[in-house]
């Protein structure tokens, strides 16, 4: 296992191995306190025999002038018989030799953990990889070398792998893949349903184009293709064609028109330019401030907005470029001669004269459509913070592995504590759902566990589509070990997403323990009384006995003894005094040599015994050593020189960690607290409070740098305002869709969901002011002209929206459509990381496209009243004749 362990370690992206289960070699040499007293031995002459006579010592050369001659004294301990006939007195000829007084064996270190899989022992070698390595490059390379290595082992001895994250990864990036196949082919439909064939094959190009630009760049920026860049993919399939869809659809519109091939290509692109570029640049400086996402959570999801905006920003010039070009050499020009319309005739379909009613309905009352539009928007504000599910930070997915740590208190020795884990063990072995188990006791469990963990159960679940519910097998867990005394259970799914630890920390800090621990006690009685705390612990030091020697140091001092001899006295019964090593032919590593009493003579009462060989002859160790029990001590922990114990719990299934937070907070507003006293929230609060202020700035800037954009092309206040007000709007559809779908408010997913929304949904009004805008120009009276430009720009609005939506359809619906198995399935964990944010988008930009185009051709013409906007009504100069624009563009 440790040849096996170095190999791992020795590969590129494998950061750690550590072996479960592992107990290393030693020569012990056990000394049998009587016989050193019937010698009159003491265990240090014993120890000072061995280092002294276990040395290989280089004695230098002679240089005779004739010859150089080099000299070694060779005296390293090669095998057992070497050590038992060292010497270690001598009396009067009589040779007293260290197999006289001991026994000497080649075995095992006392065992600090035991470790199992599937209820039989084991040694598990467990594989923790490098920050940024390839994890199924990873496990795939340790699973080529354990293959070849294994050729070499002993007949018998199995192996297998268990709790391979690969296959959670490679399950999960197959689903996503699927999403983004089914979400370009839901967005073709409707483009090719809408548009026609070979418009829509135009438009399709940019996805492809846009996707291969993006992966490129993540590329050489040194991203990998991880569930964070798949999801971008999806999430910006939809927004990937908007521009297309302006574009394209104006020249399809021109060419039906009568306009040449190259004069209708050439004319939208440069006539849609301004719009598309504003439209995409809003979308990207909303992006663009996420990229300094801190912390954690930062790390996660940095991802998401380098790729929206390297896609977004492909699809650009895919649209204003690459597009019109190709269409223009693949079009070929209509045979019958038409006569070129003009470019602001209203198309004559029955949904479009459907709209057209409603709006010039809406358009003789703008102020009465402005007030009711506002009271649902507010009504929806209100419904939601009424029956609204709360917040919560992260989106609980459903995991692939699950465990339960085992907490017990008392002197426990490490066979205790096995006994302990294999009766709960034994109860779960045959339990349905289950892929692998691996249980493992321990003396220490580390820092990331309580003090009393004494063992851990992991278990591997088959896959989602063949059990039941991770809650549910847990609940199972606890029901099956309910009845186990002395024992405390906590039952945990494996911990997914960036935050790393149990949810709810509370850091209570002072400079006293005398005032901590009451606090602390208090504060724990208040979390049994709040439904809805689960494993509830803190790292207040664990009740119990340690036995300090107290040493008379004058009394010692006439004995010729001191602390350290003590000391070693000590280690004669535990672990052993080291007094050398040597390499045995069957190792590469040397193995330590411990002296120590036999296993029935390691105890307390024997350490009082012991003789020790002085000036006055042989003396007891009692005569200037007592031997008094004292409280534990612990471990301290200090955070900026204030001593700080933490306490720490979980949220029982169905509960929102922010809720237990915030009941909590208001229990213990009614504390008295001392003076110097500290409460602080840490783990998922103390995320949630910076992440939210983060995104609360990155949304500031990214309505400042709108607003820029918006005045600088318009060159009006009021329209931009009007083009950011759909931002609003869209919040609303937001906490609708949430009330529809009974989901909670989540901090990281919903609020990078509204600040997405912030770009997409300004792109709509901006076409839509824009044409407003050129038709005043024209000479149009305000009404006829909002009335004119919901028309023409409702084919494109809707496109650019349905297109988004349906984009995400997929994570909306927790759908998954696998082309090659020919499958689809609800449900599956790839696809609950997401939800929360598609459903965001999706509910927020139908909400906000449905408003912006029944309200902002109303508040165009409510503006033109209000502030008597005044503009030149009149002919001026019309757009190019069909020659004209043929000769410009040869």
């Amino acid at each position: 296992a440790r040849d096996l362990k170095d190999d791992i370690e020795s590969l590129a992206g494998v950061l750690e191995v550590t072996i479960g289960g592992d107990r290393e070699e030693l020569m012990d040499i056990l000394v049998e306190p009587q016989l050193l007293e019937s010698y009159e031995l003491d265990f240090v002459q014993v120890i000072n025999s061995i280092s002294n006579n276990n040395q290989l010592v280089a004695a230098g050369a002679v240089d005779t002038g004739n010859g150089r001659q080099v000299l070694k004294v060779p005296g390293v301990v090669e095998t057992v018989d070497d050590l038992l006939g060292m010497p270690v007195k001598s009396v009067e000829g009589t040779v007293v030799t260290l197999g006289d007084v001991a026994q000497i064996r080649n075995t095992f270190k006392d065992p600090e953990s035991f470790a199992r899989v599937g209820g039989g022992t084991a040694m598990v070698l467990e594989v923790k990889k490098k920050v940024g390595a390839n994890i199924i490059a990873t496990i795939e390379q340790v699973q080529a070398l354990v293959n070849e290595r294994q050729e070499a082992w002993p007949p018998g001895l199995e192996y297998r792998f268990i709790l391979d994250q690969s296959t959670q990864i490679e399950t999960m990036l197959r689903d996503l893949l699927n999403n983004v196949l089914s979400g370009i082919i839901l967005v073709m439909i409707i483009v090719l349903a809408v548009m026609g064939l070979r418009p829509s094959l135009l438009v399709g190009l940019a996805i492809p184009g846009s996707f291969l630009a993006g992966i490129l760049i993540l590329g050489m920026m040194g991203y990998t293709l991880n569930i964070v860049v798949l999801f971008s993919l999806i999430l910006v399939v939809g927004m990937l064609v908007d521009g297309a869809i302006v574009v394209i659809e104006l020249a399809d519109r021109r060419l039906k028109q009568g306009m040449g091939v190259k004069a209708s290509f050439t004319y939208a692109a440069s006539r849609m330019a301004w719009p598309v570029i504003s439209a995409t640049a809003t979308t990207l400086v909303v992006f663009m401030p996420l990229m300094f996402w801190p912390g954690v959570v930062g790390q996660f999801m940095k991802y998401l907005p380098a790729t929206v905006l390297i896609c977004l920003t492909s699809s650009l010039f895919m649209a204003l470029i690459f597009m019109p070009v190709l269409g223009a050499m693949i079009t070929k020009p209509s045979k019958a001669p038409v006569a070129v319309s003009d470019e602001y005739s209203l198309p004559d379909t029955r949904f479009n004269n459907a709209y057209r009613g409603v709006l010039s309905g809406l358009l003789a009352r703008p102020l009465l459509t402005f007030i009711v539009a506002i009271t649902i928007v507010f009504s929806m504000f209100g419904a939601y913070s009424v029956l609204g599910r709360g917040v919560e930070f992260f989106p609980d997915v459903e995991p692939e592995q699950v465990l339960v740590r085992l907490h017990a208190r008392g002197d426990l020795s490490i066979y205790e504590k096995d006994a302990l884990l294999q009766e709960v063990e034994s109860r779960l072995l045959d339990m349905p759902g289950l892929k692998s188990i691996y249980a493992q006791s321990f003396n220490n469990g580390g820092n990331e566990r309580a003090e009393d963990v004494v063992g851990e159960i992991q278990f591997q679940l088959k896959d989602w589509q063949f059990r039941d519910k991770a809650a549910d097998l847990l609940a199972e867990m606890e029901r099956r070990t309910a009845d186990i005394a002395g024992v405390q259970l906590e039952f945990r799914k494996a911990e997914d997403g960036p935050v790393q630890g149990k949810p709810i920390q509370l850091q209570v800090s002072g400079y006293s323990n005398d005032d901590i621990y009451p606090v602390v006690s208090r504060i724990r009685e208040m979390m049994d009384g709040i439904d809805g705390f689960q494993a509830v612990e803190d790292n207040r030091p664990l009740p119990g006995i340690e036995w300090r020697l107290k040493v008379n140091r004058e009394e010692a001092a006439r004995y010729g003894a001191d602390i350290a001899l003590v000391g070693n006295a000590v280690q004669l019964i535990t672990a052993g005094i080291k007094v050398s090593d040597y390499r045995p032919d069957t190792s590469d590593e040397e193995v330590d040599i411990r002296v120590r009493f036999p296993k029935d003579k390691r105890h307390l009462d024997q350490l009082m015994q012991l003789q020790l060989s002085t000036n006055y002859g042989m003396v007891g160790l009692a005569n200037f050593v007592d031997l008094e029990p004292a409280q534990k001590t612990g471990t301290l922990n200090r955070v900026d020189g204030r001593q700080v114990i933490t306490i720490q719990a979980e949220a029982a299934e169905g509960v929102l960690v922010n809720d237990l937070v915030v009941a909590l907070q208001a229990e213990i507003d009614t504390l008295t607290l001392p003076q110097g006293l500290r409460l602080n929230f840490k783990g998922e609060d103390e995320q949630q409070r910076e992440t939210g202020a983060f995104l609360g700035n990155a949304f500031a800037i990214a309505i400042f740098l709108m607003a820029l954009i918006l005045i600088t092309q318009f060159n009006s206040i009021y329209q931009a305002l009007l083009v950011l007000s759909a931002i609003f709007l869209s919040t609303a559809g937001v906490l609708l869709g949430l009330m529809i779908t009974n989901q909670p408010f989540g901090i990281v997913m919903v609020g990078l969901g509204i600040i997405a929304l912030a770009g997409i949904v300004v792109n709509n009004n901006i076409v839509l002011i824009d044409c407003y805008n050129d038709l005043r120009e024209q000479g149009y009276e305000p009404v006829k002209a909002a009335l004119h430009t919901g028309s023409l720009r409702l084919r494109p609005v809707l496109l650019t929206a349905m297109t988004t939506v349906l984009g995400l359809m997929p994570m909306v619906l927790a759908m998954n459509i696998d082309f090659i198995n020919r499958q689809i399935s609800f449900g599956a964990p790839s696809t609950q990381w997401w939800t929360q944010l598609a459903s965001a988008i999706a509910g927020g930009l139908s909400f906000a496209t449905l408003l912006t185009l029944l309200l902002t051709p109303c508040m165009l013409v409510l503006g033109e009243r209000v502030f008597n906007r005044s503009k030149k009504v009149g002919p001026t100069e019309r757009p190019q004749s069909e020659p004209q624009l043929e000769q410009a563009a040869a």
